[in-house]
């Protein structure tokens, strides 16, 4: 448990309400690996405006559940909007889908969803 996420933020702004904890995971497993897809298709089309948005939206969730890769999706963030087209951002991408696929899997077990 908590190898690939962190809920010490969670249960902070959850007040340790442990139902309002699995609503944020719930929500979390909602959001995020759709915003990773998204994200990861606009950067193998070179839409920058759509990974920038992305990206962005992904942000506080990311760190709220501390994946550990907040400054690299940054970065991902960055390319889209500085639209960074002599830049190679895909080793940055990999290292947050792959974040984001475990926390999704742990998150998935932790929690029975």
């Amino acid at each position: 448990m908590e190898q690939h996420y962190k809920l010490f933020r969670v249960r902070e702004l959850a007040d340790n309400d442990e139902d309002f904890i699995a609503t944020l995971a719930e929500a979390f497993l909602e959001e995020v690996p759709e915003d990773a897809e998204r994200l990861k298709k606009a950067v193998a089309e070179k839409d920058y405006h759509t990974a920038y948005q992305a990206a962005h939206k992904m942000k506080p969730t990311v760190d709220l559940f501390e994946l550990g890769v907040l400054d690299i999706l940054i970065e991902v963030q960055d390319w889209g909007k500085f639209e960074k087209r002599d830049l190679d951002i895909s080793s940055q991408l990999d290292i947050v889908i792959t974040a984001v696929d475990n926390a999704v899997a742990e998150i998935k077990s932790d929690f029975n969803l």
